[in-house]
């Protein structure tokens, strides 16, 4: 089963249970994968995971922007709802690897890129990133590469 297929059958599970607040959340996130069906024009064959994993990140990434910026203006009934929202739709995300894992691909792809300084910084991100694609914080592992070249 696809990730967008298993997105439709919960978005029916909610909706059919009761459940408006998951149904309304995943509604959102199928017409954001609609949306970039059509931007990427294959409104037909459908996105592969690995994109519709892309646009969740971004999902979650968005709320948790939105939760912080609540929290600065004292709306907590606003960040919490947020927070609910992003804890739906980060289920459908690959299980994230700890920041030992990534310290080590750090490490490792220093060593075998030969980067000593700050100017191979994008290479190291690039690699560790592509190894470990979506199961893996884009700003940790710059925060780690950026450490391991000072």
């Amino acid at each position: 089963m696809t990730l967008k297929q298993q997105i439709e059958d919960d978005l029916k599970t909610a909706l059919l249970g009761g459940d408006r607040f998951k149904g309304e959340v995943l509604r959102g996130l199928k017409a954001e994968i609609l949306n970039e069906e059509v931007k990427q024009n294959k409104r037909d064959d459908g996105l592969e995971d690995a994109v519709i994993e892309q646009i969740i990140v971004r999902e979650v990434k968005k709320r948790a922007d939105s939760a912080s910026q609540y929290d600065a203006a004292n709306r907590p009934e606003l960040s919490d709802q947020e927070r609910k929202e992003s804890a739906i739709i980060s289920t459908y995300l690959p299980a994230q690897v700890s920041e030992e894992e990534i310290l080590a691909a750090v490490e490792s792809a220093v060593k075998e890129l030969g980067v000593t300084d700050m100017s191979g910084m994008g290479q190291v991100i690039g690699a560790v990133k592509k190894k470990f694609g979506n199961s893996a914080d884009g700003s940790l592992i710059a925060q780690l590469v950026k450490n391991a070249l000072q």
